[in-house]
């Protein structure tokens, strides 16, 4: 590297956004994340030791991912080779590979493989790497935003260690906002910044986790401030509240937090917890998810959840999905809402989920049984020649419009599938199934 080069490289440090000058250089500059790098625990042991095997980091934006792939570069003695899974492709990984071959046959040097992004590689793409992963050309470190049991192939997963990291906590964020703010090598120290508490406190707040987001909030305020009267740059909460405006979700409608929040909102339902259910809605309708499919799962759980114990459940949630589809949003979340507290507060039952699971497994199992003669159909000629519908007893010409009949196929008539379990309006039902058929509903 020349004079000129060497300038160029200083100069594009110095310019580079605060967010990126901020990266830990050092394991012990590295915040949050004590459950996988605290004292002892297997992933900084494995760094210190300069021993990594293939790993794959995965969680949401800002969590220290790419933060934890530049440390390990920094500390091994393999050679490390980084790329980008949207903007790489299979000669990439080729050139890559074939230079990591060669280094370790010239010299005994491994070569860690760093691929931001993976899920982005396509399965032909992932198939690829398997190889030279599995002889140890190269070691794997692939990191994601997505849950990698849906987006990295299993064999890949099964070669690697997968660290989950957590969003950073409030006072992770804190502690990075005020190195941040007064470090003058490689923060925004210079500028003489004046930082108020309860700015540090909302941006920590607003920034849900995510460092980068509160640091570019931070550098934004501090850039766009003009100097006090006492030569400070003073970042107010209002300060802060304007270069952060609008709290950011974490929410991909066809990755990890999709599948996890439409679970805790089902789950919250079925728990009877109307407060939590609701909250969960809100996340939703706030991300920007579809309330089209908010509304069919709730239709799902009306029946799964609730079903006999409340039969308004299903009606409920049914005309909601009409709702939402004729008056669309935002008034539609009121619906969504309705529906949603209603279902969550309704007496509970499983009973028609079991019924027809259970029925469903012996048909699995048993085949299908020869339906008996006096139901089959009788409606054309000749079908009394087969001896089909003779016998049938009519129930509603009898009182109380019931009449015992078999119905079942035979050698299958104690067979119970449905029981009621005595919730909300289900015990309405299983007194009146023990009044008319007390032999079989004991």
């Amino acid at each position: 590297m020349d004079l000129f080069e060497y300038m160029q490289e200083q100069n594009k440090d110095k310019e580079s956004p605060l967010a990126s000058r901020l990266r830990p250089r050092t394991l012990d500059e590295v915040v949050g994340q004590e459950h996988i790098l605290g004292e002892g625990k297997l992933l900084s042991r494995a760094i210190k030791a300069d021993k990594l095997g293939s790993v794959i980091f995965y969680g949401p934006p800002g969590t220290g991912k790419t933060t934890l792939a530049r440390v390990i570069a920094g500390t091994t003695s393999a050679d490390f080779v980084k790329m980008n899974a949207t903007t790489s492709g299979k000669k990439d990984m080729e050139e890559a590979v074939e230079k990591a071959g060669k280094t370790f046959a010239m010299y005994g040097r491994r070569t860690i493989l760093f691929i931001d992004e993976i899920h982005r590689f396509n399965k032909s793409q992932q198939d690829y790497l398997l190889p030279f992963v599995e002889d140890g050309t190269v070691i794997l470190i692939g990191a994601t935003t997505e849950n990698p049991f849906f987006e990295v192939n299993r064999a890949l997963i099964s070669r690697s260690i997968i660290f989950e990291l957590a969003p950073l906590t409030k006072e992770n964020i804190k502690t990075i906002l005020l190195r941040a703010a007064y470090d003058k090598e490689r923060g925004m120290g210079i500028y003489n910044p004046a930082v108020d508490e309860d700015a540090f406190d909302f941006l920590a707040d607003m920034a849900d986790g995510d460092a980068r987001r509160a640091i570019n909030a931070l550098e934004l305020g501090i850039l766009t401030t003009a100097p006090a009267a006492d030569g400070k740059i003073h970042i107010t909460k209002d300060v802060a509240a304007e270069c952060i405006r609008r709290r950011i979700l974490k929410y991909d409608k066809d990755g990890d937090n999709h599948y996890d929040t439409i679970s805790a909102f089902i789950k919250s339902m079925r728990g009877s917890d109307p407060d939590a259910a609701v909250y969960y809605l809100a996340r939703m309708l706030y991300a920007g998810e579809d309330p089209k499919f908010i509304a069919r799962r709730m239709m799902i759980c009306a029946s799964e959840d609730v079903s006999n114990a409340d039969p308004n459940a299903l009606v409920v949630a049914t005309a909601a999905s009409l709702a939402v589809e004729r008056v669309g949003m935002p008034e539609a979340n009121l619906i969504l809402a309705q529906a949603a507290t209603y279902i969550a507060s309704a007496p509970k039952s499983n009973s028609a989920c079991v019924a027809i699971e259970k029925a469903t497994a012996y048909v699995k199992e048993h085949g299908a049984g020869a339906i008996p003669p006096h139901l089959q159909d009788a409606h054309y000629s000749g079908h009394e020649k087969l001896g089909h519908g003779l016998d049938y007893i009519y129930p509603h010409d009898f009182e109380g419009h019931y009449v015992k009949q078999q119905y079942l196929p035979d050698g299958m008539e104690d067979q119970r599938f449905y029981v009621p379990d005595g919730q909300g309006y289900e015990k309405e039902i299983g007194e009146y199934l023990k009044k008319i058929r007390p032999e079989k509903f004991k």
